[in-house]
């Protein structure tokens, strides 16, 4: 639910709380349960601001990634550059010893004036004719190996620096993800376990009234069935639930939000982008009233969140930091848009949707855990 809303039924609770404790309908909350309730918004907005951090730094890791590449090859074409160079200076060096060797101060001409046998001059000229072609061959593949050394040695210094400064900006990204989670560390710290069971009931209550007026609007789709790559997704999808949520990681033992929904994809044999950000922004959108399973559900403003549709207004997806994979109401966060991996698939005549285990939706109701394992450092 929005903060707003959020602060508006907390404030609301602790006020009933109070009107029950003193025996006085009119009671008014005091200045550290309305603060309470504050603190219980701002655990929201910090888990957002995690995973908007953490989809950051996953968008820089993607491009890293690209860049060590790209550094990779134009070492070996730097390599193969440079062995040619080495070539044609040994070719070059042969020449020149020929040259000095068989120098001379008479020239082709007189030498032919001076022949005994002037054709036997002119077939020697021939051949002397062709090595002066080869020689300047030669110099010409000096020089063009010499270029293009410097050129590929020119590029690789400038990938070279750009992976340097990627992975500086990496680095910063990082600790801004831990700065995040250690926020929320605080927050969960200073907030009694009542209180984050109240904030779970407010949560639950907030999601099935969402739910409630999607599915009653008819915004969603009446149940398309999936391709077949749609299909393998889900199914791998499906077979992640209870593994926990980890910032940054693309499985198998742990997947933060996007890592489930790229994995799950390339498992299908379909490559997407890594980030939800720019799976919104380079996968076609679709209404979600053609909603199929195996497609893919963006949240939030700035596209921080996303999760697969599995059918039946519910998604399976990695949630927040503390929690596991799980299966949740589609309207869990407020919904952005729909995106669709595979345009172009054909949708299956028959199709049987997985078998979710009895702890597929665990952690619904679970409240909040911490954001890293007790005793362990975000660090």
């Amino acid at each position: 639910m929005s903060g707003r809303v959020l602060r508006l039924v907390c404030t609301t609770a602790v006020a009933a709380q109070l009107a029950l404790t003193s025996g006085t309908a009119t009671a008014a909350p005091e200045p550290r349960e309305r603060s309470v309730a504050d603190l219980l918004t701002d655990l929201q907005r910090v888990y957002r601001e995690a995973e908007k951090a953490t989809e950051t730094y996953n968008a820089t890791e993607e491009q890293l990634k690209k860049q060590r590449a790209e550094v990779g090859r134009l070492d070996a074409e730097l390599g193969r550059a440079r062995l040619s160079l080495h070539e044609s200076q040994g070719a070059a060096g042969r020449l020149a010893r020929q040259q000095y060797q068989g120098s001379t101060d008479i020239s082709p001409y007189v030498r032919l004036l001076l022949a005994r046998d002037p054709q036997h001059a002119l077939d020697e000229g021939h051949v002397i004719g062709q090595l002066a072609r080869e020689r300047a061959e030669t110099v010409g593949r000096l020089t063009g190996s010499e270029h293009r050394s410097r050129e590929v040695a020119r590029k690789a210094r400038a990938a070279l620096d750009r992976q340097l400064t990627l992975a500086e900006r990496q680095k910063k990204e990082r600790d801004d993800v831990h700065r995040r989670l250690a926020d929320i560390e605080k927050l969960l710290v200073s907030i009694s376990a009542d209180q984050l069971t109240a904030l779970a009931e407010f949560e639950k209550n907030g999601i099935a009234k969402a739910q409630n007026t999607l599915m009653t609007s008819g915004a969603l789709s009446s149940e398309e069935k999936p391709t077949r790559e749609g299909e393998e997704a889900v199914r791998y999808a499906v077979r992640q639930l209870g593994k926990p949520y980890q910032w940054g990681a693309e499985g198998p033992q742990s997947y933060d939000c996007s890592g489930l929904t790229s994995q799950a994809w390339r498992d299908a044999g379909t490559a997407i982008p890594r980030t939800s950000q720019e799976q919104w922004a380079r996968l076609p959108r679709i209404p979600l009233t053609e909603l199929r399973p195996g497609d893919l559900v963006v949240y939030f403003p700035e596209a921080t969140h996303v999760a697969m549709y599995l059918g039946g207004g519910m998604v399976v997806q990695a949630p927040r930091p503390g929690a596991k994979v799980k299966v949740s109401p589609i309207a869990a966060n407020p919904v952005l848009g729909a995106v669709r991996p595979d345009p172009g698939g054909q949708p299956l005549q028959r199709y049987i949707p997985p078998k979710l285990p009895a702890h597929a939706m665990d952690g619904a109701d679970e409240g909040y855990a911490p954001a890293v394992a007790p005793g362990a450092s975000v660090l």
